[in-house]
């Protein structure tokens, strides 16, 4: 079965199942999800505790060897596998595959894993694991997702965040939750269990917010200029190369292209951002970006493009991140806000 985030600590109390996988590439939410498992398990009598780290992957047998070895003193067990690849690997499938058909008595397995692409979902591991125990995978949180997990973290503390104070706060912590965490305990040694305005937050909170090049490509084809100005300043603060970012720019750009001609011949929108690889959780933000911008439009920002190449090869005069920040004005802003 698949558990959403909020779900497992509920379903914790009632019974724990044999096996948990918890999956993701947010540090914070995996790493605490995983405690409260292992939190459960001791609870429930798990008092043997086994850790295998799959490294170079010849550690699949050692799950084999935990799986059929029984506790002298027959106490339940605890495996805990960390898998930071989230890729088993073929031998490592079938163990996980072998393990989950005939999950030992008085043991519950826990696999800490990172993010799992969609063909490691399909996989017959997998599939097997989410018959007999949960899946639990962790996602980035954004816009109110991260607001209220502010807020209900701040809660536990008897802090109340005033809603300018959360936006705030938000704001120079976003993909940083181990750094938002830190910066609630920072203000509840400061001041307290109390409400906390906007003022407290801008004094004593720094500006840990972390950016990818996948934000950035979000924010350009919704149109959110202010905030793709915004990610672009963070990437270039923390040294992502200016090649990377404007690759990711023109892939998109050319894509845009690709399907505004294919529509115009006729082509199917869902067969298209198939063919494109436009998956569910962005089909809003591209068709946002295919009204929003015409072909003549996506056409200048791609020679803009070229230019910014120049420039990063040395081929011509001026400063690529000048380049990337007209290109991202380009493609967020409105043609008619540019006239």
């Amino acid at each position: 079965m698949r558990l959403k985030l909020d779900q497992l600590t509920a379903t914790l109390h009632k019974e724990l199942a044999p096996v948990y996988l918890v999956s993701g590439d947010e540090p914070l939410q995996l790493g605490e999800a995983a405690d409260d498992i292992r939190r459960a398990a001791r609870a429930a009598g798990y008092s043997t505790r086994e850790v295998i780290a799959i490294d170079t992957g010849n550690e699949w047998p050692q799950l084999t060897l935990e799986a059929e070895s029984l506790s002298i003193f027959s106490d339940k067990k605890l495996i805990d596998l960390r898998l930071p690849s989230g890729k088993p690997g073929l031998e490592g499938g079938k163990a996980l595959s072998a393990y989950c058909q005939r999950p030992p008595e008085d043991t519950v397995l826990l696999i800490t894993a990172g993010k799992l692409d969609g063909a490691a979902q399909k996989a017959q591991w997998f599939q097997t694991l989410e018959k007999v125990g949960a899946v639990v995978q962790v996602w980035p949180l954004q816009g109110s997702e991260l607001l209220h997990w502010l807020q209900r973290r701040a809660e536990r503390k008897g802090m109340h965040l005033d809603g300018d104070a959360l936006k705030s706060l938000a704001v120079r912590v976003e993909g940083n939750l181990l750094a938002a965490a830190q910066e609630l305990e920072k203000l509840y040694i400061l001041h307290g269990a109390k409400r906390i305005g906007k003022a407290m937050v801008e004094d004593d909170v720094a500006d840990s917010a972390r950016f990818d090049v996948f934000k950035l490509m979000d924010a350009l084809l919704s149109g959110k200029v202010n905030r793709a100005i915004k990610i672009l300043a963070g990437l270039k603060a923390e040294g992502v190369a200016a090649p990377v970012i404007l690759w990711a720019i023109s892939r998109e750009a050319r894509t845009l292209v690709n399907i505004k001609t294919e529509l115009k011949r006729g082509g199917n929108q869902e067969a298209l951002y198939k063919k494109y690889q436009i998956w569910d959780k962005r089909k809003q933000l591209v068709q946002e970006a295919l009204h929003r911008l015409k072909s003549k439009d996506l056409q200048i920002i791609l020679l803009e493009s070229a230019a910014t190449d120049c420039q990063v090869k040395g081929q011509a005069a001026g400063d690529e991140w000048d380049g990337l920040f007209r290109i991202c004005l380009l493609f967020s802003v409105s043609p008619l806000t540019r006239i």
